[in-house]
């Protein structure tokens, strides 16, 4: 079985604020090293899913610039591989992507000329491991044209921002409720879709040029007493950083200080790979003080790192400390300085003797500031 794996990537999420103004959501720096999209791109490689396409139209630079050729996942090669899926001015006139459905139906030529029978469609700002296997049994099992991926959510999630399913007994999904205040289930469609490549060509050729170009709520909603759609549960981690700063910050935070989904994030179903970087070993001098934290390579630490991530190359000097932070690449916290609940861009300094203390929500520095 031959499976085209499809990365939506080119979200602007007006939720995470400063930390997108330069950047896709799906290029957001998370747990030291590693991007977002880092986790749906090595489920995909893990899986067995060789020829994957990157939708990106917001910010792509520092995308772009962490894909590359797709080598660190073994995606540089002469059959399939790694593609980058930009919009572009056409003889048509089609030029921005007006939603997910128009997105892929823009890039149609891709899923034509290729000989995959199965499109694995996901998103490039969620956190969570899996192999993809199962649910690829599950979809032939149940004869289903449309399987999507679920997951029951607990009180830790804010459900007006997800859209929920509702089941039969078999798993045949009969409604989905999208953002409601009051949602029926608490079965969470997470984004990800498994149809047959000519079936998805069918639904995109029959609603997109009517000037509907949602997938969920134009292609797979419409048609659900019509098509077999099934939902197959997730029971892992999982979370969408695109949601918004709090919930960027607890992912962190959560990996951070839960052991099992470390484990489950790093040690399981495979290895997760990222663009690597010739740093040299993290640098501990005399007068340092860290406990449970994340120190990166490259980093020189003087003073105290206390429950925070230290993403590569941070100066932290002696006298300074660090609590409860995200502190990005090449950052440079000097003498004296305090930093509590707050997220630090890359290459920002903040001077000596300087406090950035966060209250109900963490403080934001974006990128080169100086304070």
């Amino acid at each position: 079985m031959k499976v085209l794996g499809l990365i939506l990537a080119g979200g602007k999420s007006e939720a995470l604020g400063k930390l997108v103004y330069k950047r896709a959501s799906a290029a957001l720096p998370v747990f030291g090293k590693y991007r977002a999209i880092d986790f749906t791109l090595s489920n995909m490689v893990n899986s067995g899913i060789y020829k994957v396409g990157v939708l990106t139209q917001y910010n792509p630079r520092s995308l772009m610039d962490h894909l590359g050729s797709g080598k660190e996942w073994d995606l540089d090669r002469k059959h399939g591989g790694l593609y980058i899926l930009q919009p572009y001015l056409s003889m048509t006139g089609e030029y921005w992507y007006r939603g997910t459905a128009d997105a892929i139906f823009q890039n149609t030529t891709m899923l034509r000329r290729g000989d995959e029978d199965y499109v694995l469609i996901g998103s490039g700002d969620h956190i969570y491991k899996m192999l993809y296997n199962d649910l690829f049994n599950y979809h032939f099992s149940k004869g289903a044209d449309v399987t999507l991926l679920v997951k029951e959510l607990d009180d830790t999630y804010n459900y007006k921002d997800y859209g929920f399913v509702v089941t039969e007994s078999d798993g045949r999904i009969v409604e989905i409720h999208e953002k409601v205040e009051n949602p029926p289930s608490r079965k969470a469609f997470l984004g990800i879709y498994f149809v047959n490549k000519y079936l998805l060509l069918d639904l995109l050729y029959d609603t997109v040029p009517a000037g509907k170009y949602d997938l969920l709520l134009d292609v797979i909603v419409p048609n659900l007493k019509k098509l077999r759609v099934y939902a197959y549960e997730f029971n892992g981690y999982w979370r969408n950083v695109k949601k918004g700063i709090n919930e960027y910050y607890r992912t962190n935070m959560e990996v951070l200080n839960n052991r099992k989904i470390r484990e489950e994030l790093f040690l399981k179903n495979g290895k997760v790979y990222t663009k690597l970087k010739d740093y040299p070993p993290a640098k501990f001098t005399g007068t340092a003080k860290v406990s449970n934290s994340i120190i990166s390579d490259g980093c020189i630490i003087s003073g105290s790192v206390k429950n925070s991530v230290v993403f590569r190359g941070v100066v932290i000097r002696s006298g300074a400390r660090v609590e409860n932070s995200i502190i990005m690449q090449d950052t440079v916290i000097e003498e004296g300085a305090f930093v509590k609940n707050a997220i630090i861009d890359k290459n920002c300094v903040i001077r000596a003797e300087q406090m950035l203390v966060g209250d109900f929500e963490p403080v934001i520095l974006e990128k080169w500031m100086v304070v």
